[in-house]
């Protein structure tokens, strides 16, 4: 196999376009319309890119994009200084005539000074921190905002609120695996029609087009109409809508009241700004680096910003302390500093009480050097790794530790990695498990092994098709489900009175791809002794939704680890694996099993991906179309998912569109929630919308949905085919793709063809440089922090 290419392309770039331009209202368009376009339904690939190639390669977003990259503080920012002052020290001097204090008594008086000093700061330290006296610029100022709210001066914010653990749902019905049924929304959560009037009329005096108003209502609920006069830039609620564009609807409404230095504009922009982040993958942002990314939206004080946001509720401010100064958040603390092995002998005057009080000032003085990180983030996020904390060491603590004999015997009759998988499941409520697609053996057979002994054992897998291929592996569908569907209640057990799961070992597979609240909706649903194990590939591509919870708990080691020992088998097993450690190797493949096809342009690369899926791939090696998949790394450009979608679609299965665009046989991805994608296929439509035949059965997805939901889907991007895989899949590498390449895409994506994998390869020296290079992108979380503090490390 070579991964040379003879040729390069030299075509014009055609990226995705950025979900996020700067702009200010200043420099808005003077119509200020907003993108009337359909939104994007894989919330992976906002902006026409997917998640993993979002802004932001520092653990915060980019400063061109969604955020600030740059984590230094911004000119407006004005440091405060230290307002409470230590107790004066020095000694006073004697006045004339008074007798002079011996040199004993001078320092007993110094000593009662020092003393007098440590209890004042004792005091304070108990006492309500005032803002500067622990931290200085923006942090400091970000206290104050939070203390004006907790002493009264301004209103109370319930997010403001001791986050308090979720309380169990309620117990639904028992009742599994109902009749598929139409993916309308309910009835109670569609805008009122009046509402949505409203709305209407509000867009068209500030010149938005009106399609725009069912978004809008249902984003601002009832009321909206009032609420989007009072604060036109409440428009940014809507996804897809951009800073720019809320400046000029609001122009249009406010006229000369539109002012760049407008509170409203200014939380707006933050809650804007963090949303982004959330579409980026973090949990959270530094401080610093929503900073700069509200300078460069037009925000002329940005701590002003923060402040007001922050007092009325629309986000939450953390301190995470760090492990040691200078140190990353995550890192292992250095080793304390050793007691010398002799202390100083004590003087004649000082006494032990002296040296006890020393010692207990330079313990107070070390204590307050900690360095913290001040991250600001939403509420639901925050309250989301909470709880998923809170959760996992539940889960941690809850299981017995006396060992089992059936466990010892079940694993003593397994070998190798699998042996290890079930012993560490048998003492231990959470287990992490890592490998490849050949390495789902080792957890198929601890269900097996489960289910022996006699507990209520689940597998949940991200998609349809990785339940399929698990399910193969048990040689039985009973129990594997999807975790959509265990969340939704309509796979797997029921529930118990207190609404947890009616199980005993829970194994869920494909892990990477749980972003926080789905993690945190799933332990939440365990109940107490029960055994958790999630089993993915660390090196595909993170979750869609924000969050990293799988590769941070494998880097905060708080339960054992199992990593398989099984290799993906042949020459694109051989492939993979090397570019999962940062090599592209050439593989022999005498089958035919990898195929590089050199292109030179955007349009030679469409051109020669229609030939492969429709002639080349089928005469050679038997497979159909249907059953082989384009991956692109994004939806826009001259070669991204569009393009390719309408070049294969008018190859093979070519229609006028008589349905919003699609036709009966026509390959599509559904998307009923952001970043969830269902393949299907159009069966026809009619008055209650498109009716799709997916691998979960019918759905019927309402008209007014179609635009926003479905695609057509014979290609994909990496996002939306991760948990899936095809007998072939065509990986198309236009030349104006060479940015959004990583590691983690890469192999993502050359990993979903089980036969035969095809590269239409124009992006030069630039593919093995991303294999080699170009790791993940950092995300901001919280979990780490928040595991220390509750679940020790696993030795």
């Amino acid at each position: 196999m070579s991964t040379e290419p003879e040729t390069t392309e030299s075509a014009e770039p055609g990226k995705p376009e950025d979900a996020v331009r700067s702009g200010t209202p200043t420099d808005a368009p003077e119509a200020g319309k907003p993108d009337a376009g359909k939104a994007d339904p894989e919330g992976a690939d906002a902006g026409g890119a997917d998640a993993e190639d979002a802004p932001g390669t520092d653990g915060s977003p980019d400063t061109t994009g969604t955020t600030g990259a740059d984590t230094s503080e911004t000119s407006a920012t004005s440091e405060t200084s230290e307002t409470s002052e230590p107790a004066d020290t020095t000694e006073p001097a004697p006045a004339e005539g008074s007798p002079q204090l011996s040199e004993a008594e001078a320092e007993l008086l110094a000593q009662k000074l020092e003393r007098e000093r440590i209890e004042q700061r004792k005091a304070e330290k108990k006492g309500p921190i005032a803002s500067g006296t622990k931290l200085s610029g923006q942090a400091a100022d970000l206290l104050a905002a939070v203390r004006a709210v907790e002493s009264g001066e301004k209103p109370v914010a319930a997010v403001f609120a001791e986050p308090r653990p979720a309380p169990r749902r309620p117990a639904p019905e028992p009742v599994r695996r109902p009749q598929p049924a139409p993916a309308a929304p309910a009835p109670s959560d569609a805008p009122a029609p009046h509402t949505v009037d409203g709305v209407r009329r509000v867009l068209t005096e500030g010149s938005a087009p009106e399609a725009l108003a069912p978004q809008v209502a249902a984003a601002l609920g009832e009321g909206a109409e009032d609420l989007l006069r009072e604060d036109p830039w409440q428009l940014l609620r809507v996804a897809g809508v951009r800073p720019e564009q809320a400046d000029g609807f609001a122009r249009a409404l406010l006229g000369a009241e539109c002012r760049p230095d407008d509170e409203r504009r200014a939380r707006a922009v933050t809650v804007w700004l963090l949303e982004q982040a959330a579409l980026a993958g973090h949990t959270a942002l530094e401080l610093s680096a929503l900073a700069t990314a509200l300078a460069r939206q037009g925000v002329p004080d940005a701590d002003a910003a923060m402040q007001a946001t922050l007092a009325e509720g629309e986000a939450l401010v953390f301190q995470d302390a760090l492990d040691e100064p200078g140190a990353r958040p995550g890192t292992a603390p250095s080793a304390p500093t050793p007691a010398p092995a002799t202390p100083p002998a004590p003087s004649a005057a000082a006494g032990d009480g002296a040296d006890e009080a020393d010692a207990e000032g330079e313990q107070d003085e070390a204590e307050e050097e900690r360095p913290v990180r001040v991250l600001v983030g939403l509420e639901r996020y925050a309250l989301a790794e909470e709880s998923l904390a809170d959760g996992l060491a539940r889960i941690v603590n809850s299981l017995s530790k006396e060992p089992s004999p059936e466990w010892e015997a079940a694993a003593a009759e397994a070998s190798g990695s699998t042996a290890e998988l079930i012993r560490a499941v048998a003492g231990h409520g959470l287990v992490l498990h890592t490998g490849g697609e050949a390495s789902r053996a080792e957890p198929a057979a601890l269900l097996t092994v489960a289910r022996g002994l006699g507990l209520r054992a689940v597998a949940a897998c991200h998609t349809p098709d990785g339940r399929r291929r698990f399910a193969a592996l048990l040689g039985a569908e009973d129990p594997v489900v999807t975790v959509p569907g265990l969340l939704a209640g309509t796979e797997g057990p029921g529930r118990d009175a207190e609404g947890a799961l009616a199980l005993d070992v829970l194994v869920v597979l494909d892990a990477p791809q749980l972003d926080v609240e789905g993690a945190a909706m799933i332990v939440e649903s365990l109940p107490d002794g029960a055994r958790l194990v999630l089993s993915g590939d660390p090196a595909v591509l993170w979750s869609a939704g924000p969050g990293r919870v799988f590769a941070d708990l494998l880097a905060a080691r708080t339960c054992p680890q199992v990593a398989s020992r099984t290799p993906d088998p042949g020459p694109l097993g051989e492939l993979v694996s090397g570019v999962g450690i940062g090599e592209l190797n050439q593989v022999d493949a005498p089958g035919k099993e990898i195929v590089i096809v050199p292109v030179q342009d955007a349009g030679e690369a469409v051109h020669r991906t229609v030939q492969l899926v429709a002639d080349s791939v089928p005469r050679a090696l038997g497979v159909p179309p249907e059953d082989t998949v384009v991956i692109t790394p994004g939806h826009g450009g001259a070669a991204g998912t569009r393009v390719l979608n309408a070049a294969l679609k008018e190859r093979l299965n070519p229609g006028p569109g008589r349905f919003g665009g699609f036709d009966p046989g026509d390959r599509v991805a559904y998307s009923p929630a952001p970043g969830r994608t269902v393949p299907g296929q159009v069966v026809g439509a009619d008055a209650e919308g498109l009716h799709l035949s997916c691998a979960d059965g019918a759905v019927v997805v309402p008209k007014e949905r179609v635009e926003q939901a479905v695609r057509h889907g014979w290609a994909l991007t990496a996002h939306q085919a991760v948990g899936s895989r095809w007998p072939a899949a065509v990986v198309v590498l236009p030349g104006d793709a060479a940015q959004a390449l990583s590691r983690p895409w890469v192999y993502t994506a050359f990993g979903r063809g089980e036969r035969h994998l095809s590269v239409v390869h124009g992006v030069e020296q630039a593919l093995p440089r991303a294999v080699a290079e170009v790791t993940a992108k950092p995300r901001t979380t919280r979990l780490p922090a928040l595991l220390r503090s509750q679940v020790p490390a696993a030795q």
